[in-house]
């Protein structure tokens, strides 16, 4: 890193999108069960939405199955209602105490599907890095401009923050890579 120009923050920034489209990945569901399948989902409760970890427990008693077990019975309809609504395409089996969620294989075409939809995060997070990347290059143009950082002190940075981008689209595209792979596992 260059001594006159800090780019942790640009650093952390790019960090952040990355972990941000690994989260996304994980929910993003394939033939096994994991509970961060339901992490996007959120269920109408005590007046509010709520994210379904805040209500009930998740747990994966099988390979292919989750169970959702709620803090209060009282909730159960609704977080069955909660799943029924999301697109991770589960039927809630709902026992009274316990709704369990077996997990199907999945189809060629779901399979698909789900494919496009790591691209597209995989691709929101590359456009979310560039644009910490554009930030960046401006904020180092301005100090360049009011003579706080010499033309070189700028272009040593410049290099330095496209190696930084270079290296977190990498771990984006790798991520993809992996993901697509566990996707296409039969």
């Amino acid at each position: 890193m260059s001594d006159i120009v800090d780019l942790t923050a640009a650093e952390n920034r790019m960090r952040g999108a990355l972990d941000s489209v690994r989260r996304e990945f994980s929910t993003i569901r394939t033939g096994r069960a994991s509970p961060s399948i339901l992490d996007r989902v959120e269920v109408e409760a005590y007046g509010s939405r709520m994210p379904l970890r805040s209500v009930a427990n998740i747990n994966v008693p099988e390979p292919r199955l989750l169970t959702v077990t709620p803090f209060d019975p009282g909730t159960i309809k609704a977080i069955e209602r909660a799943i029924d609504n999301s697109d991770i395409g589960l039927n809630p089996q709902n026992d009274g105490k316990i709704i369990r969620l077996p997990i199907p294989e999945l189809t060629e075409e779901r399979r698909r599907q789900f494919i496009r939809l790591a691209r597209q995060y995989a691709e929101e997070g590359r456009v979310s890095i560039r644009n910490v990347r554009r930030d960046e290059m401006r904020d180092l143009n301005e100090l360049m401009k009011m003579g706080e950082i010499s033309e070189d002190d700028e272009r040593r940075a410049e290099a330095e923050l496209q190696q930084m981008t270079d290296k977190y689209v990498g771990r984006i595209d790798d991520a993809l890579t992996d993901k697509e792979a566990e996707l296409l596992e039969v």
